[in-house]
């Protein structure tokens, strides 16, 4: 997707206010998808990456609260919620359970378009991710997966693929071992994300036994220094 056209979920039962804020919406250069209750909504992000929710506090079926507090146990998505005049405790629970700010209906678009222009201001940019890390004679290709050394590809397991890849997006930047296991998405424990690390400078290292590329923060985890 265009960065320059950010990608907005609009989540509201109200069928004449959801078709005005998405031909509206449409029109300010945003990409809008739509959805008329939580479960649509679910299905939609499963498929698509937003950069906004604008989420209707009151809907039949589970509530923009509660699908507020479950989006935000697993993603840090930013919401805006829409809520009725008189709901000032839901609207201040609403921020409590993760909610980025909110807007009393009715409101004018224009006051929606500043909103949603405001919080994705304040969201931060996302870091280029290189397509190539360079360790010595090594490199390792981030969109293949692939490891060579001097052109002649080297053999990575599943593991350490992903601590690898884990790593390598995150150069200079110290991991713990809870990290590594969060970011790699493996099942190891603590102590085998150890083992992992010694196999995998036995690939990428000129010695393993002195790592120059894969170092050791004694007390903190592990960072990955590429040329």
């Amino acid at each position: 997707m265009d960065a320059s056209h950010p990608h907005i979920l609009v989540v509201d039962d109200d069928d004449r206010l959801r078709e005005l804020l998405r031909k509206y919406l449409a029109e300010k250069g945003f990409i809008v998808t739509v959805a008329r209750d939580a479960n649509g909504a679910r299905a939609r992000m499963r498929t698509i990456a937003f950069d906004l929710v604008v989420l209707d506090l009151m809907m039949p079926g589970e509530s923009g609260l509660s699908f507020a507090g479950s989006i935000r146990r697993g993603n840090n998505i930013p919401i805006l919620m829409l809520t009725a005049m008189g709901e000032i405790e839901e609207r201040i629970h609403g921020l409590e359970v993760g909610a980025d700010d909110y807007l009393t209906k009715p409101f004018e678009p224009r006051e929606l378009l500043l909103r949603i222009n405001a919080i994705l201001r304040r969201v931060p940019k996302p870091v280029a991710v290189p397509e190539e890390i360079l360790l010595g004679d090594v490199s390792f290709d981030l969109v293949r997966d692939e490891l060579r050394r001097g052109g002649v590809p080297v053999r990575l397991t599943a593991v350490e693929s992903s601590l690898l890849r884990a790593l390598a997006v995150n150069p200079g930047a110290i991991l713990s071992r809870e990290e590594l296991i969060r970011h790699s998405g493996t099942d190891a424990t603590g102590r085998a994300i150890d083992v992992q690390v010694t196999r995998l400078r036995r690939k990428i290292e000129p010695d393993p036994k002195l790592p120059r590329y894969l170092q050791t923060v004694r007390g903190k985890g592990y960072v990955l220094r590429p040329d």
